[in-house]
Formats: C-alpha cells, sequence, structure tokens
C-alpha cells in the first residue's frame, strides 16, 4: 500500500527533458547520456538516452555475457561495430546486440552528424563483460551494469592474460 503522503511516479518522460551528464575519456570517448528505466521504477529493464558528438563513441567495444541490449537510433547516423563486421545505422534503424562473447561485442561511433540514441537493456546480474580491443574482463555483482553503482558488491576489471589457475594460492 502506498503511504498517503506520497506523490505519485508518472510512467511518461518526454526525452527533452532529461538532464544529461557527460563522460569522456581520451580522443576517442565522449558521450552524452541519461537514465530512462530506473527513475520511472524499472528494475529488470535498463534505459538511457545517449547523445555522441561527431567521430566519438561512448563506450569501448564490448560484449556481455548476462545481458542483452538493443539500440533505437533516433537522430544522426553512424556506425555499429558488431563481431567483426561493421554496419551502417541512422534514424529509424534498431540494432540488436545478444549476449555472448566477442562474436556478439559491440560498439557504436557517431557520424559526421553525430548520434542520438536510446540503449535498451536487460538487468541482469551478476555481469561478465569482455572487451576484444584491450583484452579486459570485466564483473560486475550488486547491480547491472548501467545500473545503480552505490549497490555494487564486486567491481573487478583485469586484463585476461592475467588469470591464475584455479587452484593458485589455495592449501
Amino acid at each position: 500500500m502506498k503511504p498517503a503522503n506520497s506523490d505519485p511516479v508518472s510512467p511518461v518522460v518526454h526525452l527533452g527533458d532529461l538532464v544529461l551528464a557527460t563522460e569522456r575519456h581520451g580522443a576517442a570517448f565522449e558521450a552524452h547520456f541519461a537514465s530512462v528505466a530506473a527513475p520511472l521504477g524499472a528494475r529488470r529493464l535498463g534505459a538511457r538516452l545517449v547523445e555522441l558528438p561527431a567521430g566519438k563513441k561512448a563506450w569501448p567495444l564490448h560484449c556481455h555475457h548476462a545481458n542483452d541490449e538493443m539500440f533505437v537510433i533516433l537522430g544522426g547516423s553512424g556506425t555499429l561495430r558488431f563481431g567483426g563486421e561493421s554496419h551502417a545505422v541512422r534514424a529509424g534503424d534498431v540494432a540488436v546486440c545478444p549476449a555472448g562473447g566477442p562474436e556478439t561485442a559491440h560498439q557504436l561511433e557517431a557520424g559526421a552528424d553525430g548520434l542520438r540514441y536510446l540503449a535498451v537493456s536487460t538487468m541482469n546480474e551478476p555481469d561478465v563483460m569482455e572487451y576484444p580491443d584491450s583484452g579486459k574482463v570485466t564483473v560486475f555483482a550488486g547491480a547491472a551494469p548501467g545500473g545503480d553503482k552505490a549497490k555494487r558488491r564486486l567491481s573487478l576489471t583485469v586484463r585476461a592474460d592475467s588469470a591464475v589457475d584455479y587452484w593458485s594460492g589455495e592449501v
């Protein structure tokens, strides 16, 4: 039962009303984004509005072992790297990147007119992510990628070639 003094949360948000955060890394990465689903109460469905300036990428090429992602291209154009192939994307396109290994690794890069899209994903945790370009592996537990970082019990990124034997250090 809802407390008598609580205001109802509207299930509708206008994308133009979202306040975008900015994340940059080096010369290649810059994204402006805002969470859409979580503020409206979704717990198992993630969604972000993402805007990329011309020639920029939001995040490194990666795959999720536990989460599917879908990108709805709202404006602009660019390129989707998917596995070992590249695909042109433009407003009106939908790209689906299912969970899997490097064959489903994905990354969007904006074209000359920038790129605006809605990123939708399942929010399964724990998740294991691989980064084929850099040879890294990330493990998230407690909150899925894109979820509330304060709820993470584990967030670990290592180089895949630094793995040790399962029994290493055990007595």
